[in-house]
């Protein structure tokens, strides 16, 4: 049927274009933006629920960050240590050569009293972003933390997993270098300043390397003197060994966190791998299913177009019925 007042091809024609054109313009959108889903209105359910997980992933990033953070401290510490198990080795040496008929003890003393100092710079030094686990004052705590990962529940809690490492216990094990407490510990905190090692021994004297405010009304300074007998040689000499012994322990226990460490990194970077991959097949476009569909929707709209064109023409046909 033809008429003069409607041209019913037009709006057909013009219809189809109308939603070639709708459909292209979601197709570049895709295309430009790399997105199915860029906003609540196109699919609310997994908008929100990639929103949620970007936001989490954030999280994790900043965890990850903590994490390389936490490993360069245990990293420093670690060092610290086996810088500290050298210079233990050798004073240990100099008082089992110091035990030896004809030795100068006073000479012997003077290279002790150097390496004495040299443990004192170690635990002082060893310290990252101003976290230092070798030298112990009033501010530290026996326990540290380590920020090991962020996770949402099933009921959408959230929650921070830490790695604890335990620095000191009283009467038990021991990972700082130095007790530097102002008060009266003994200096429990620290393997150099313990007299715990001196009970351990069964020494006579509360023999220490190194004494400060910590442990100061009961501990006695490893020193030699021309005087100084077999007998309290033999006490410095086991309670300095010791202390290397609970050194290499330390040292493996920081050695541990450090794999830990290592381990836990890894997952994390996987972990934000594995939720960019969710997020993408979730609110993400197949870029190649775009392009393809961009090239259909293109001759599409070319089409629709020109019968578009053809259909605006159809009145003038009538008119030539007339002529």
């Amino acid at each position: 049927m033809s008429s003069i007042h409607t041209n019913f091809g037009a709006t057909a024609a013009l219809a189809t274009l109308r939603d070639v054109s709708n459909d292209l313009a979601v197709t570049q959108g895709r295309m430009s933006s790399g997105q199915r889903i860029d906003q609540a209105s196109k699919n609310a359910a997994y908008w929100s629920i990639a929103t949620t997980m970007r936001s989490d992933d954030k999280a994790l990033a900043a965890v990850e960050d903590a994490l390389n953070l936490g490993s360069a401290t245990v990293d420093v510490a670690y060092e610290g240590l086996e810088a500290a198990i050298s210079v233990t080795d050798e004073i240990k040496a100099k008082l089992v050569s110091a035990s030896e008929p004809g030795v100068d003890k006073q000479k012997v003393n003077s290279e002790i009293t150097q390496l004495k100092e040299q443990l004192q710079s170690i635990a002082s030094s060893a310290s990252f972003n101003g976290v230092n686990w070798l030298n112990i004052s009033d501010s530290s705590d026996n326990t540290a933390e380590l920020a090991a990962s962020f996770y949402r529940d099933t009921n959408g809690g959230v929650y921070m997993e830490t790695i604890d490492m335990e620095l000191w216990t009283s009467g038990g094990s021991i990972s700082p270098l130095i007790d530097d407490r102002s008060t009266n510990t003994g200096g429990e905190a620290g393997i150099l300043t313990s007299t715990q090692f001196a009970v351990d021994a069964g020494a006579a004297t509360n023999y220490v390397l190194v004494v400060n405010d910590s442990n100061s009304a009961t501990a006695t300074e490893i020193a030699l003197t021309k005087d100084t007998t077999s007998d309290e040689l033999d006490d410095m000499i086991a309670v300095v060994d010791g202390m290397v012994q609970m050194l290499a322990d330390s040292g493996a226990g920081f050695g541990a966190v450090q794999s830990r460490l290592e381990i836990q990194t890894s997952f994390v970077h996987d972990l934000r791998d594995w939720m960019d991959r969710g997020i993408g097949t979730l609110v993400d476009a197949d870029m190649d299913e775009e392009a393809t569909r961009l090239k259909a929707l293109t001759a599409q709209q070319q089409l629709a177009i020109q019968a578009l064109s053809i259909a605006n023409n159809e009145p003038q046909n009538i008119l030539q019925l007339f002529n």
